[in-house]
């Protein structure tokens, strides 16, 4: 399993994987894009630049690599290549998920993310986390 930040040209490989495991997640802006690489793309997660840190978003893993560790990992290759905090809003069956990866709830969050989590928790109920 290979864990790589995937390259601006090959960008249309992540648009294809999520849609082809018809996820409504999606390649942002000046994110980077992680992807595990198997064969294929198996698991892809954003990293887009907010003050002073990352904001995590677009995890998702192929429903039958998941289990594995596959998040996780990826996860930690994204943030050792990345300093600074990393901020991330999750659902809350997801909590624990992140706590295990070194999340922690947020408590003060850039303001670019407080007014978007305002706007999604019009529609969501959804956690701020944050790793240091």
């Amino acid at each position: 399993m290979q864990f790589q930040l995937l390259p601006a040209l090959q960008r249309p490989l992540l648009a294809k994987f999520y849609k082809a495991q018809r996820s409504g997640m999606r390649a942002r802006g000046e994110a980077q894009m992680w992807v595990a690489k198997d064969k294929d793309i198996v698991a892809a997660l954003c990293m887009t630049p907010v003050t002073d840190g990352r904001w995590l978003s677009g995890l998702f893993v192929a429903p039958d690599r998941r289990g594995q560790g596959i998040a996780r990992a990826l996860i930690e290759a994204a943030l050792g290549a990345n300093e600074g905090s990393v901020w991330l809003f999750c659902d809350p069956h997801l909590l624990v998920f992140y706590q295990r990866a070194g999340f922690i709830e947020a408590d003060d969050l850039p303001e670019e993310l407080r007014a978007r989590l305002t706007r999604y928790r019009q529609t969501k109920a959804l956690l701020a986390l944050v790793r240091a």
